[in-house]
């Protein structure tokens, strides 16, 4: 009971044993233990060397061998003795542990993560989480994070708390939170696999490629034939533009699992973006003959813009939607799939119903706070304003290679890339992460100190400024293997950080890419999106996060004059010529015809627009959601004045 609070004391009593019982077993492990905790690990190897000799089938003291090894840096031969130890007894968890410490220690990174992944599994869940678990697994959330602050306060470096921290952060939404909650299992714990692999995947998710790549390698050392990890490699992949690797690795799992249904999704995904949507459609069909009701791939190739579903498709989908649990997560893929089958069909008060009950499931899934953005805006606008960047006047790049699309989802961002892309001097590339990840840095006080995010921007010096623009090319290169003059970069959200952008890069090119307010709400609000986009599924809160939007755009007009290009979608699609002219005027770009012929570039995109920039200009989207009108009122009232505009 002492050893843990006073070595000295347990040191003195196991003494005192041993005077009486000279050789007492437990005595003098206790004492050697103790010897360890004191600092003084050389003087106890003899004697626990001297009960090993003794007690070779005892995995307790192999063990005890192994950590005051490891304590005098004597790491191979502290590995041995703990490795006896879980041969002698697999259950023995905290050797596992400290197996792993060793195994890394010495580089194999491989056995250390393997190791590791053998105490996960017998590690017990601490009981002072207990309530936190049953609160998160019930969503609420408040209540789990209470409990976890307070586990917290007692034991700041317990990796149960800080991972159960990252899931809250993720179940809200919140992408830096999580991060840094994976961080910091990860310093504790740098073999803590599932860790590592959530942070891989939320990595992927942000477009941070190259950050996640080498976190599902490194697990991959250690699982290599395991279906999951190779499906994220795969999907890693082909966002590094290392296509035709990420598609043999699908290739490989099919061949060895033809009858499993995600692999097949998976397949089609890849098939699309590589930009074979015949194909991909084959195998979400595939997908769906092993599963019926696979809700997932039935929105996929719903997904596909080009795509019709049969009657046939349709009375299956609804079959497998009355059959579906509540809680199944088909449930959700199958309302937005049927809400396009029969918007495509011309039904559109049944369409609508359910794009609803689509969008209130996802919405029920994360918290999020419309008025956020609004705060965050005000305080953009209260940071960011004509003196600020006129004192700041001579800073950043010279640099012009970058042209920013910015705006929000659906609004015709994609065609506008690949016009631009098909331009001989222009480089398309896709949503870089790159700009989103310096922003969160700022936001967390990593550079800064503990400073609000846009604040945070106020206290960087020039040199930080020239730093930050340095890193972003650097960063971007390797989406440039073209090598071209100028390139896209398309994250659309970087219009809450154009006052970085703006420091950065002064002479880049910035374009506003804006649809009908009502058109794109609407086609944000039938679209299911990746995780992240949490204002996209109720039509009150895209309203008002077209009115922020909006509202911020107009405040970077006014304190920055014609420093943004404007593209309205509708004008585009009416008169493209003169709008591509405009556009390629404003870049200091020369007309080329090719522009006009975006639809003949090979180039790929990589978003749910895929398959229309393929096609030459139509009209039928720009007043598609008319059809929709008597049931938009919640988005048509919180627009505002911006909801009747043309």
């Amino acid at each position: 009971m002492l050893l843990d609070s006073d070595p000295y004391a347990a040191a003195r009593q196991a003494g005192v044993i041993l005077a009486g019982h000279p050789g007492h077993e437990a005595a003098s492990l206790l004492l050697a233990a103790a010897c360890r905790r004191m600092g003084d690990s050389a003087s106890a190897i003899g004697p626990l060397e001297s009960l090993v000799l003794a007690h070779p089938s005892s995995a307790l003291m192999q063990f005890e061998l192994g950590r005051t090894l490891a304590a005098c840096g004597r790491s191979g031969e502290a590995a041995a003795a703990l490795e006896r130890a879980v041969e002698l007894d697999p259950q023995f968890g905290d050797a596992w542990h400290e197996l792993a410490a060793q195994r890394l220690l010495a580089g194999d990174t491989a056995t250390a993560d393997a190791a590791y992944l053998a105490y996960s599994r017998l590690a017990p869940v601490p009981s002072e989480l207990a309530d936190a678990y049953v609160a998160f697994d019930s969503n609420r959330w408040d209540a789990a994070e209470s409990v976890l602050q307070h586990r917290l306060r007692d034991a700041p470096d317990d990796v149960a708390a800080h991972s159960l921290a990252a899931a809250i952060a993720s179940r809200r939404g919140d992408d830096a939170a999580a991060e840094a909650s994976l961080n910091r299992v990860l310093q504790r714990a740098p073999c803590h696999a599932a860790a590592r692999e959530l942070l891989a995947e939320l990595f992927i998710r942000l477009g941070r490629i190259d950050e996640a790549l080498p976190l599902i390698e490194r697990s991959l050392t250690a699982k290599p034939q395991n279906r999951a990890l190779l499906l994220l490699q795969a999907e890693a992949l082909r966002l590094a533009d290392r296509r035709a690797e990420g598609l043999g690795i699908i290739n490989g799992l099919i061949a060895g699992h033809p009858g499993n249904a995600d692999i097949w999704l998976i397949a089609g995904n890849q098939q699309r973006f590589i930009g074979k949507p015949r194909e991909a459609v084959e195998a979400y069909q595939r997908a769906i003959a092993l599963r019926p009701g696979y809700g997932e791939a039935y929105w996929a190739v719903s997904n596909l813009k080009t795509f019709g579903f049969s009657a046939a498709d349709v009375e299956n989908m609804r079959r497998a939607l009355a059959a579906a649990p509540p809680s199944s997560t088909d449930v959700t893929y199958l309302e937005f799939a049927l809400g396009k089958a029969l918007e495509d069909e011309g039904q559109y008060a049944a369409s609508f119903a359910h794009y609803a009950q689509g969008n209130a499931r996802a919405r029920a899934e994360f918290n999020y706070d419309a008025n956020a953005t609004t705060q965050f805006v005000r305080r953009f606008n209260a940071t960011c304003t004509g003196r600020f960047f006129a004192d700041r006047g001579n800073w950043g790049s010279n640099a012009a290679d970058p042209i920013f699309i910015v705006g929000l989802p659906r609004c015709g961002s994609t065609l506008l890339e690949q016009i631009l892309a098909s331009h001989s001097r222009v480089e398309g590339t896709r949503e870089l992460a790159a700009v989103p990840t310096m922003a969160r840095e700022l936001a967390s006080g990593a550079r800064s100190g503990p400073v609000h995010y846009p604040e945070s921007l106020a206290a960087l010096r020039q040199s930080d400024i020239d730093g930050l623009a340095q890193r972003y090319l650097a960063k971007t290169r390797a989406y440039r293997p073209l090598g071209k003059p100028r390139f896209v970069d398309k994250m659309l959200g970087n219009f809450l950080n154009l006052g970085l952008i703006q420091l950065m890069f002064p002479r880049a090119t910035i374009v506003d890419c804006r649809r009908h307010p009502m058109a794109c709400g609407f086609a944000i609000y039938k679209q299911l999106f990746n995780p992240g986009m949490n204002f996209a599924y109720d039509l009150h809160e895209i309203g008002l996060h077209y009115r922020d939007y909006v509202a911020l755009m107009e405040h970077v007009d006014s304190v920055l004059p014609g420093r943004i290009h404007r593209v309205l979608y509708e004008r585009l699609i009416a008169d493209t010529e003169h709008e591509v002219r405009r556009l390629l005027e404003h870049c200091g770009l020369p007309f080329e015809e090719q522009c006009l012929l975006f639809h003949e570039n090979a180039r790929v995109a990589q978003t749910i627009s895929s398959e229309q920039v393929r096609l030459p200009i139509y009209s039928e989207a720009v007043g598609q959601w008319r059809h929709f009108e008597p049931w938009l009122n919640p988005l048509n009232t919180a627009l505002g004045d911006l909801g009747s505009s043309s």
